[in-house]
């Protein structure tokens, strides 16, 4: 199991549904008719079976395998849906791997880098901004996610470290997107969410430059200035017109932490509002992951990491399992170390929990060479036994995994 941790949850057993991985049966072995007591339930067969066992409670990996209705999911849907399954009902638009995907989120990405940025520097120099212009994008920017959640988010990584703000504003986007989506948010809250992301840091438009974009540690000072961004950007928006109060809630609180630490109000727990504490969930992991001018960003799965062990006090421990679940612990373009000694790019999320993404093969380890890349999907029926041993920095290997998620194999 990666990072040595499991997010194990006790249900009843009428919340049983397919999909789910059970991690125990929660008795002793010779009560119940499995042969294990930690697997995937994928069978109708297996669901009357454990019901029929007399089984009161199990225990399932909701990191493996589908999770149980979500308090947040709660007040926002009513109930907790797969997905994919979700949006086959509504009609939605068939999802696409991911390289038929790739040109069309390229072109969304170059288009909206341009919005974004003609908007922000709008700000900057003092004009009013036109937010209605946003609304096209981010309705096309959630197509995209629909499609296929990972490409998008995937290709707002390769960034520039001196257009951090302006790529930062259009990966929140995706990744306030992505997230709602996951959660099941009403398609005009997952909209809002989609433009606070945009517009979240709009107030580093009135920040000096020198202070932005300082190569240092900011002084006490400084950083009283940089902090001061919240306060700024609020202001802008509150002189824009058709600026909901749910994107105000993303530029007021994204910044903020659930036990009262963060800034400008130190508000915590139920004091702030759900797009808020996805907000920050988002906002931390875009900057921690991203080239800045003062730091080399981590790697995609180092940084769920680092949020999984913050979530205890500063993020919405919920909120941080259904963040990974949605983006995945291995993110679309990671590195990782395969057992059988390979190095491979992650192309694809699977359906089937969050251990078994479709990869492509591109180094032996042991042979010290590059490979002619083929994919391999790792679920468990398809994976010929491999499976992901570790992620793996890309410095280390000299290894650039971006072209690889360009690259379509003949054949």
């Amino acid at each position: 199991m990666p990072w040595g941790f499991q997010m194990l949850k006790k249900i009843h057993k009428s919340e049983l549904r397919l999909g789910m991985y059970i991690h125990d049966l929660e008795c002793p072995w010779m009560h119940h008719s499995f042969i294990r007591k930690s697997f995937m339930l994928r069978k109708e067969a297996d669901l009357a079976r454990i019901l029929a066992d007399g089984l009161s409670e199990v225990c399932i990996d909701t990191l493996k395998g589908l999770d149980v209705a979500a308090p947040a999911e709660e007040r926002i849907s009513g109930a907790a849906q797969d997905p994919v399954a979700a949006d086959r009902q509504a009609g939605a638009a068939p999802r696409a791997s991911h390289l038929e995907e790739l040109p069309l989120a390229l072109q969304i990405r170059n288009e909206a880098s341009e919005v974004i940025h003609s908007l922000l520097m709008d700000v900057r120099m003092g004009r009013q901004i036109l937010v209605e212009r946003l609304h096209p994008m981010v309705a096309r920017i959630t197509e995209s996610i629909l499609r296929n959640p990972g490409t998008l988010v995937s290709l707002c990584r390769i960034r520039e470290a001196d257009r951090f703000t302006f790529r930062h504003s259009l990966s929140s986007c995706a990744l306030m997107i992505m997230f709602g989506h996951h959660l099941r948010l009403d398609p005009a809250i997952l909209h809002e969410a989609g433009v606070g992301g945009m517009l979240h840091d709009i107030g580093k438009m009135r920040v000096p430059d020198h202070i932005l974009n300082k190569p240092g540690k900011l002084t006490d000072a400084e950083f009283a200035v940089m902090q001061d961004h919240v306060r700024l950007g609020l202001e802008t928006l509150r002189q824009t017109p058709g600026v909901s109060p749910s994107v105000m809630q993303v530029a007021a609180e994204h910044h903020e932490r659930c036990n009262g630490s963060g800034y400008p109000g130190r508000l915590k727990g139920s004091e702030l509002s759900l797009l808020g504490r996805m907000a920050s969930i988002v906002d931390v992991y875009d900057a921690i992951t991203s080239i800045r001018i003062y730091h080399t960003g981590i790697e995609p799965a180092s940084a769920l990491q680092h949020l999984y062990e913050w979530s205890p006090g500063e993020f919405d421990e919920e909120l941080v399992q259904r963040f990974i679940q949605a983006i995945g612990i291995y993110p679309v373009g990671s590195l990782v170390r395969l057992e059988s000694n390979r190095l491979a790019v992650v192309m694809e999320q699977s359906q089937d929990g969050l251990l078994h993404p479709r990869v492509r093969v591109v180094y032996d380890i042991g042979q010290c060479r590059p490979l002619a890349p083929f994919d391999l999907d790792l679920a468990p029926a398809d994976g010929g036994g491999d499976a992901i041993l570790s992620h793996e920095e890309p410095r280390a290997w000299n290894l650039d995994p971006a072209p690889f998620l360009a690259l379509e194999l003949p054949g």
